[in-house]
């Protein structure tokens, strides 16, 4: 009887011993189990013939729940069976009037509206890849965009007119349809949709008509800075569709939840949409819709945390915050004020092929080291030289390992589980990002190009980018393409474009060193213009400095290093500082109150 008792009391102390010497061992086992679960099922679709794709999952689910909410937005509730109806009204109309079919891609250019998901459901019962431009972008950049997808077709929302008609010669210069989404146009040369599309049938599309289609193929192209030139299209396939709608399962999400979405969609549940962030709406909202998960980027968290405190700012619903970005402190300040929600910090690239989500409570980590994550997605962190911008080698021309606790780049083997499938119509940088020869001659990883750690308790913590790119707005801002903006301006000669860090905000903004022109001066004026005119908000530099030259490397790069430990403080940096000022429209000289007021968050960036 006494063995018998020792032995129960001793298995009901178990858990709190396990609890104890391995913290963390019932999330790494409800995580795996998770994943496992997940993979099977799709293994499954891959064996289906035709596979089983998301669109198919979708029109499936319309079926089991027709009358239930799929989408509110602005007052207006949409149900899963009407999006399914306007997605095959889309998909119909799309068929007879454009001609589009299965493998054609198609430029969506569309902001936030209910109308951006069922025409891209509408493409996808076609078979149709749809690159989704970014709403931000314009002229050259757009033009850009566009071209490099390979598409012959854009269809724009009806408040993104302007910006068609800006590029409108050029296009049709190249023979390319130009669609809007409205009723009427009378801009010649821009077919109005919205007619056809209402008309046409509300029946299915054949499934048939997509039977060429397969899991490899490409289901979206989306737009990346990368670390050089304009942005390039990642090429996203049906299984990588797949691959991405799992991450709110393993995060414990499941169809009961409702997602709040006011990221921009360029980047199974009902889930509100909203045009714009706002954060003095925020929570008032997820009441209103009781919203279970939020969308953020680590902006968004910032600004929830400078609001008003109210009362009732606990009392909502929300149970996960899924997202990337977010600063410890911003982390940690959220909790306090929002009460317990489970924050599921990502890391990934778009184009990447190794990604890692925060499954724990651990505040300030991107995820965790466990095996079957690695065995599926094997990934290193190797040894990296942050002055000449590349891997350290050994003397036999192989990759170092980093050590535990060190920072190092991320680098994922190339496999058939975990491929990487590079860049549409852009092959040289599709070969920038395959790094060979890492562990072994011949065998080849992708560069994530950003700088990783993985401390003692196998958590793995992000640190930075490097080479030519940073973040700032929740946006990647590559430095070549506003250099050659800066470059318009009459004045500039040369221009070095990095990110610095400011006080209070997440990512970096911003800062140009630039070389003049002979007896130029710096015309604030002008190089407001450029940047204002051909750049998003968020890849305008909001510093310059003028140099007398700009300092190039052995291999006749820029150098950036120093100028972003320098950052844009007058009373250290004796060049000429200038600060854009978008009350003035115009960049002003950069004086110590200006700093000081920055620094302190009184001046917006």
């Amino acid at each position: 009887m006494y063995i018998w008792c020792s032995l129960l009391a001793g298995l009901a102390v178990l858990p709190f011993i396990l609890k104890s010497l391995f913290p963390y061992l019932g999330d790494d086992c409800c995580y795996i189990w998770r994943s496992l679960t997940l993979a099977a099922r799709l293994a499954l679709y891959k064996k289906l013939k035709p596979f089983y794709n998301i669109v198919d999952r979708f029109s499936d689910t319309a079926k089991k729940h027709p009358s239930k909410t799929f989408v509110h937005f602005e007052g207006r509730a949409y149900s899963y069976a009407e999006v399914e109806r306007r997605s095959n009204q889309v998909a119909n109309a799309l068929r007879s009037h454009v001609g589009l079919k299965a493998g054609n891609a198609v430029a969506l250019f569309s902001g936030n509206d209910p109308e951006f998901v069922w025409t891209w459901l509408g493409l996808a019962k076609l078979g149709c890849a749809a690159a989704l431009l970014n709403s931000n972008i314009r002229s050259k950049s757009l033009l850009h965009c566009f071209s490099c997808c390979g598409a012959k077709v854009i269809i724009a929302s009806s408040e993104l007119k302007d910006a068609v008609e800006e590029v409108l010669p050029a296009l049709l210069e190249k023979g390319i349809s130009v669609y809007l989404l409205a009723d009427t146009c009378s801009t010649e040369g821009i077919v109005a949709l919205n007619e056809k599309i209402s008309q046409a049938s509300e029946q299915p599309v054949p499934r048939n008509l997509r039977a060429s289609i397969t899991i490899k193929s490409t289901a979206i192209y989306i737009y990346t800075s990368g670390t050089t030139g304009l942005p390039k299209a990642a090429v996203v396939t049906h299984e990588r569709i797949w691959t991405a709608s799992f991450i709110m399962a393993v995060s414990g999400v499941t169809s009961d939840d409702v997602l709040y979405v006011n990221l921009p969609l360029y980047h199974s549940m009902t889930f509100v949409l909203k045009r714009k962030f706002s954060a003095s709406q925020f929570w008032e909202d997820c009441r209103k819709h009781n919203v279970t998960v939020m969308q953020y980027i680590g902006e968004t968290m910032r600004y929830l945390c400078n609001t008003p405190r109210r009362l009732n700012e606990k009392k909502h619903t929300v149970k996960f915050a899924i997202g990337n970005g977010i600063r410890t402190d911003i982390w940690t300040e959220f909790l306090n004020r929002f009460g317990n929600i489970q924050v599921r910090e990502l890391y990934g690239a778009t184009e990447g092929n190794i990604g890692f989500i925060n499954y724990t409570s651990k505040i300030g980590v991107v995820g965790r080291v466990n095996p079957v994550h690695r065995r599926f997605f094997p990934y290193l962190i190797i040894k990296f030289d942050i002055e000449k911008e590349e891997p350290v080698r050994n003397s036999e021309g192989l990759c170092i390992e980093a050590a535990k606790g060190e920072t190092g780049l991320l680098v994922g083997a190339i496999t058939k589980i975990s491929p990487f499938s590079g860049y549409a119509g852009n092959q040289q940088q599709t070969e920038k990002k395959r790094l060979s020869d890492v562990l072994k001659k011949g065998d080849l990883y992708f560069n994530s190009g950003d700088l990783l750690c993985i401390d003692h308790e196998n958590f793995v913590f992000f640190q930075d980018r490097v080479g030519d790119t940073f973040r700032w707005k929740g946006e990647n801002v590559a430095t070549s393409e506003v250099g050659d903006i800066l470059m318009n301006a009459d004045c500039i000669f040369e221009a070095n474009v990095y990110g610095v860090k400011v006080e209070g905000h997440e990512g970096r903004t911003g800062m140009a060193a630039v070389t003049l022109k002979e007896e130029k001066a710096f015309d604030c004026a002008d190089a407001y213009k450029q940047v204002t005119h051909y750049l998003p908000a968020y890849a305008r530099p909001i510093f310059i400095r003028v140099q007398n030259c700009l300092e190039l490397t052995g291999t006749f790069k820029l150098k950036k290093v120093k100028l972003v430990e320098e950052g844009f403080d007058p009373s250290v940096i004796t060049d000429p500082l200038y600060f854009l000022d978008a009350q003035r429209k115009s960049y002003v000289p950069l004086t110590e109150q200006i700093y000081t007021e920055i620094c302190a968050g009184a001046v917006k960036l």
